[in-house]
């Protein structure tokens, strides 16, 4: 059985930051969350890419242990993203963006991998997202992000995906706009009502917030000295969460607390390089050490 499954983007994004430049590096939501991912649990991949895709991205993916059988590789290019971040690095403006294959991807999910214990619907078109969800036998645990691309353009498409998800991970201006309110418990309240019982806000330096149910858990973030590339921590935050929980026998509060933390650890280090460079080399040791540093840094005696 597929343990956690992501569907999403593979791409490759060239990053201008105050602290240097990287061209082609590995990039896209699926890679980042499930390299993350891949530290905690069995991760699948459902994607495309195009001709152009260097072989050494695919050769550490599956070197990180990634089940690549629903990456597809068509003729033409792959999904490109360029973009630039100033000194505040809390959003990126986008220089270009060239969806290339990624533009008719219509995501397939293999015969072997339509019954995952837990899925993750990364940051696409909710009616893709809606397809894949209709493709698998229901998962344990559904999770998914968006943005306000498909919230403003897409918001009754997105509307009936968030009728089946049991979390939902977006940032603080997304929940805003999906509630339509600008207080962030009306918010929860407003956006649990429409299916997940979960939502997790995510808020730059400030951390992460998660409303379940009646109880709200917060987590600050990682203090770091230095942050050369943000791109991808919300998917690296994500990886961490589901990849924790999805190697865990059991689902409940605490799991679902500690996998706030190790999200943010994993998207902690993500930033430290550019793309997914940082995430190459790390240990789980290195994680462990962080996730009970983090741990300290926020626990009263």
């Amino acid at each position: 059985m597929v343990k956690l499954l992501v569907v999403g983007s593979v791409a490759l994004d060239s990053v201008k930051t105050p602290f240097g430049q990287e061209d082609d590096v590995l990039g896209g939501s699926a890679s980042f969350f499930a390299t993350a991912a891949s530290y905690f649990t069995e991760v699948s991949v459902i994607a495309v890419v195009g001709e152009d895709f260097p072989e050494l991205h695919l050769a550490f993916l599956r070197q990180r242990g990634i089940d690549l059988t629903g990456l597809e590789r068509r003729p033409g290019k792959t999904f490109r993203w360029r973009g630039e971040y100033s000194y505040q690095l809390n959003e990126a403006k986008t220089i270009a963006t060239h969806l290339n294959v990624f533009e008719t991807f219509r995501p397939v999910v293999p015969e072997s991998h339509r019954e995952p214990e837990m899925l993750f619907l990364a940051n696409i078109d909710p009616e893709l997202q809606r397809t894949v969800l209709e493709q698998v036998r229901r998962p344990r645990l559904v999770a998914c992000d968006t943005m306000n691309f498909w919230i403003d353009g897409k918001r009754p498409e997105l509307l009936r995906l968030l009728k089946d998800v049991d979390i939902l991970i977006i940032n603080d201006g997304e929940a805003r706009a999906l509630a339509g309110d600008p207080n962030l418990v009306t918010v929860a309240r407003t956006i649990q009502a429409a299916g997940p019982t979960t939502l997790i806000i995510k808020r730059g330096e400030y951390g992460v917030i998660m409303f379940s149910k009646d109880r709200v858990f917060a987590v600050p973030a990682f203090p770091l000295e230095q942050v050369k590339d943000p791109t991808g921590a919300g998917d690296c935050f994500a990886g961490g969460f589901m990849g924790y929980i999805a190697g865990q026998t059991e689902l409940n509060r605490e799991v679902f607390k500690r996998a706030m933390f190790y999200g943010g650890v994993m998207g902690s280090f993500a930033v430290e390089r550019f793309g997914t460079e940082r995430l190459q080399n790390l240990t789980r040791e290195e994680i462990d050490a962080r996730f009970q540093l983090f741990r300290e840094l926020t626990h009263l005696e």
